[in-house]
């Protein structure tokens, strides 16, 4: 078995830490450099939920998409949610390793897996890495559909290959409009229209859109815009990455078995679609 400080190197090849955001925290947050590592498992939240289902499992690395600590702490104490999870993992020695905006401008990356997802044919980036000759890293994809299909047909594509949410799929534009290009972009997406528009693409498909961003971009141009949840748009980088680790364990004869935590995370919890006959300012 490899030591887990194997693991990550390879990890770090894939999605190099110097490729993150300089906002971001990624990287390895708990384990023992020198422990042996058999199984692993794949999840986008590093919440109490997945730490307990590792434990469960018996891995020796939990590897999440999003970071436990984004900002700053002073204590890791138990008493904290975060804290408990550091507790948890160590108690169980579970390392705890972050690939997130390296993870999304990597080659295949986060919204490679979306496409894949949404069967879709990858033409290139949306936004471009520029230390890449080959055009091919950066943030969010290009991608074309095999058939033409409307603004409506989409979401509904969208909604069934997706991963189940509370939310589902919202979209805004015209239902009846022609979708044939597209881009993603994997978790919150709404910073990248100006990208997007400058795409030429018919719709776009990412997470967490927000009322102004999506009123404005509306009045700008006649873009479909797919709004999915932020967990459900991330998750099929999960199954991704677990092949990806997966085929690198072959190489070296690892023989590591990786899981895939089928947990759902995102937050919300239930979902009521408003009445048809409810109106502003009308009683209900």
């Amino acid at each position: 078995m490899p030591a887990l400080s194997e693991v990550i190197a390879a990890l770090d090849a894939l999605w190099p830490p110097e490729r993150a955001e300089e906002w971001d925290a990624v990287g390895t947050v708990c384990g023992d450099p020198d422990a042996a590592v058999q199984r692993v498992l794949f999840a986008v939240d590093p919440v109490q939920e997945i730490a307990d289902e590792a434990v469960k499992l018996g891995a020796d690395l939990l590897i999440t998409h999003h970071p436990l600590y984004l900002r700053g702490t002073t204590t890791v104490a138990a008493s904290t949610f975060k804290g408990r999870v550091v507790h948890t993992l160590i108690k169980n020695d579970v390392a705890l390793h972050v690939a997130h905006t390296n993870a999304d401008r990597a080659d295949p990356g986060v919204s490679d897996a979306l496409a894949g997802a949404l069967g879709l044919r990858i033409t290139g980036p949306l936004v471009p890495d520029p230390s890449d000759p080959a055009g091919r890293r950066g943030l969010g994809r290009v991608c074309e559909l095999d058939e033409p299909m409307t603004l409506r047909d989409f979401a509904g594509l969208a909604a069934a290959r997706l991963p189940a949410t509370a939310q589902g799929i919202r979209a805004a534009g015209d239902p009846g409009v022609t979708v044939s290009r597209v881009a993603v972009c994997g978790g919150s997406g709404d910073s990248l229209f100006d990208q997007v528009r400058a795409a030429g693409v018919d719709a776009y498909v990412t997470a967490d859109l927000r009322h102004h961003p999506v009123s404005e971009a509306r009045q700008q141009s006649p873009l479909g815009l797919v709004d999915a949840a932020h967990w459900a748009t991330e998750w099929p980088w999960v199954e991704q990455a677990a092949a990806q680790l997966d085929e690198i364990s072959d190489r070296h004869g690892w023989n590591l078995r990786t899981h895939i935590s089928r947990t759902v995370t995102d937050p919300w919890s239930a979902h009521a679609a408003s009445h048809p006959t409810a109106t502003p300012g009308a009683p209900n």
